[in-house]
């Protein structure tokens, strides 16, 4: 009996899926393709029709929403709309949110993998500056300001929001962690003009919700952090 329309793509979704939790988690070297088909329900020697190996899924694993519509994050509370004139604030606060920092498995896998690409090979290292890149014009696009520094701006915005989660994940402390997430989003928003009294009054009937979901708490509030 034939598979019915569209199971290939399913299955192909399905072990992406498996293979980002799993390298958000472990790291690349550390999960192997029986992992990654199991993850996904699947049988080991499935995966071959799909994918010539484990690094050309790692391609597809890098992607973000940034690149991808489809691509959805599963941070409880956080949105981010990248038609909306308010992308470029929702993006930090989105990257720079608790609900990203303490979710491992579903992160944007530009924080997780950085030094695995840079062990691999030219096809995985071009992916992940495609996402980087598309990133950058994401907040270039938000910024009211359209001086010709604005794409300078956008890549140290960028480089603030995955390095900044990157170095807080890397912290015993969760206080520390806050505090250090907190000032990178504050100096984003800066750099973005973000936090102006303009940019205030335009998005905050569009991003009100999103910034309490995503503000850093209290360090009464604080949990320990997931590994």
């Amino acid at each position: 009996m034939p598979y019915p329309a569209g199971h290939r793509v399913a299955i192909r979704e399905k072990i992406v899926a498996s293979a980002r939790r799993l390298f958000n988690s472990h790291g690349f070297d550390n999960v192997s393709v029986k992992q990654i088909m199991a993850g996904a329900g699947l049988t080991h020697g499935g995966f071959y029709s799909y994918f010539k190996g484990k690094s050309d899924l790692y391609t597809e694993v890098l992607g973000c929403f940034f690149t991808d519509p489809n691509w959805k994050n599963h941070w409880r509370g956080v949105e981010v709309d990248l038609a909306s004139t308010d992308a470029g604030s929702q993006i930090v606060r989105a990257y720079l949110s608790r609900q990203h920092f303490e979710d491992v498995e579903n992160s944007c896998p530009m924080v997780a993998l950085p030094t695995d690409v840079r062990r691999s090979g030219r096809a995985v290292r071009s992916a992940f500056e495609a996402v980087f890149q598309a990133m950058v014009m994401a907040l270039e696009r938000g910024m009211a300001n359209k001086s010709t520094s604005r794409h300078s701006k956008a890549q140290a915005i960028a480089a603030l929001c995955v390095g900044g989660l990157v170095v807080a994940r890397a912290m015993s402390r969760s206080a520390a962690a806050d505090e250090l997430r907190s000032a990178c989003m504050n100096v984003a928003l800066e750099l973005g003009s973000w936090n102006s009294a303009r940019a205030a009054r335009g998005g905050k009937r569009k991003s009100s919700r999103l910034q309490r979901a995503v503000a850093p708490q209290s360090v009464s509030e604080d949990r320990a952090l997931q590994e």
